[in-house]
C-alpha cells in the first residue's frame, strides 16, 4: 500500500467500531518485510486471501491510523507463513528501511504484542483474560485485576567533552559497534539522577551541565527512552567490565561504527557531530 508518512492514534474506545484497511503482521517476534527490507502491510483484500493460511495467535489488534485514512491493525501468528514476495525479518534489520511514521507504527505494534502475550493470564489468579471493552487493558473477570501495557522508562546520554564523545561497547554486542550509554531508571529515582548513576555505574566519571534531548519508543520489548546530553565534569573512564567491556573518548571526525539515526541514539551521535562542524 506504498509508504507511510503519517501515523497517530485516536481515542480507545472509538478503535472499536473502526473496520481495518491494512494489518501489520508478527511471527515469531519478526516482522513481515518486502524483499527490499521495506516494511509489508498487507491490505485488506491481501489479508482475506491469506487469512485461511494464518494460525493467529493475537488480534487482529487495533494499531493506529497509516497516512491519515488507513485504520491499521496488529495481527500477530503462532508460526510465519510463505507469502508471496514478502519475507520475514528481525525488527532490528527493518528498522533502518522504516521512516519515522513506519517506525511509530512499528514500535506500538510489537510492545501491543507482547503485552497481550505476557498477560493472556492472570499473574494473580492463574485465569484468562480477556480485552477490556473500555481500558486498553487485559482484564481478568475472576478477579477483576486490570493488566495495562507496560512501559520502562530508560534514560540514554551523549557525553562530551569539548570536541570528543565518549561512546561505549556493551558487552552484548557481537561487532565492533559503539553507543551511548543508557539504563533503567530505578523505583524511587527521578530522571536526572539516573543518568549521573548510570553514567558512574558503567565507566566511573561525573557528569554536569545535563540537556534534555527528546524521547523515544523502543520496542524491545518496551522501553521509553528519554534522552541528554551532558559534559565530563570529572574522572577517568573505568569500566564496570559488566555491561561495558570498552569506552573510549572519540573525536567527532573519527567515530567508531555507531547506530544510525532511527535510534535516538544515532540522534544523540549525530547533533554532536552537527554541533562541532558547525562551531
Amino acid at each position: 500500500m506504498g509508504r507511510i508518512e503519517h501515523f497517530e492514534l485516536c481515542e480507545y474506545q472509538a478503535e472499536q467500531h473502526i473496520e481495518p484497511d491494512c494489518y501489520l503482521l508478527v511471527a515469531g517476534g519478526e516482522l513481515l518485510s518486502l524483499s527490499s527490507g521495506e516494511l509489508a502491510l498487507l491490505t485488506r483484500d491481501e489479508f482475506e486471501v491469506v487469512q485461511d493460511r494464518l494460525q493467529i495467535r493475537h488480534g487482529p489488534a487495533y494499531v493506529g491510523i497509516a497516512n491519515q485514512r488507513h485504520p491499521c491493525q496488529l495481527v500477530v501468528l503462532e508460526q510465519p507463513v510463505e507469502l508471496a514476495n514478502t519475507l520475514w525479518q528481525p525488527p532490528r534489520a527493518v528498522l533502518p528501511h522504516l521512516t519515522a511514521a513506519e517506525y511509530t507504527l512499528v514500535s506500538r505494534g510489537l510492545q501491543l504484542g507482547v503485552w497481550a502475550r505476557d498477560h493472556a493470564y492472570c499473574g494473580s489468579c492463574g485465569a484468562k483474560t480477556v480485552l477490556h471493552g473500555k481500558e486498553r487493558a487485559m482484564h481478568c473477570e475472576a478477579c477483576n485485576k486490570f493488566y495495562f501495557p507496560r512501559i520502562n522508562p530508560c534514560v540514554i546520554t551523549i557525553v562530551t567533552k569539548g570536541e570528543y564523545c565518549l561512546l561505549a561497547h556493551h558487552t552484548r554486542y557481537a561487532t565492533d559497534f559503539y553507543s551511548t550509554l543508557a539504563g533503567f531508571i530505578e523505583a524511587g529515582e527521578t530522571i536526572e539522577d539516573a543518568v549521573h548513576r548510570e553514567i558512574f555505574e558503567e565507566v566511573g566519571i561525573r557528569v554536569t551541565n545535563l540537556h534534555y534531548f527528546g524521547s523515544q519508543s523502543w520496542p524491545f520489548p518496551g522501553q521509553l527512552m528519554v534522552g541528554f546530553m551532558a559534559e565530563h565534569a570529572e574522572g577517568d573512564i573505568c569500566i564496570d567490565g559488566d555491561e561495558i567491556d570498552d569506552a573510549r573518548w572519540f573525536h567527532y571526525s573519527e567515530l567508531p561504527q555507531v547506530p544510525g539515526t532511527v535510534s535516538i541514539s544515532g540522534q544523540l551521535i549525530q547533533h554532536f557531530v552537527d554541533r562541532c562542524q558547525q562551531s
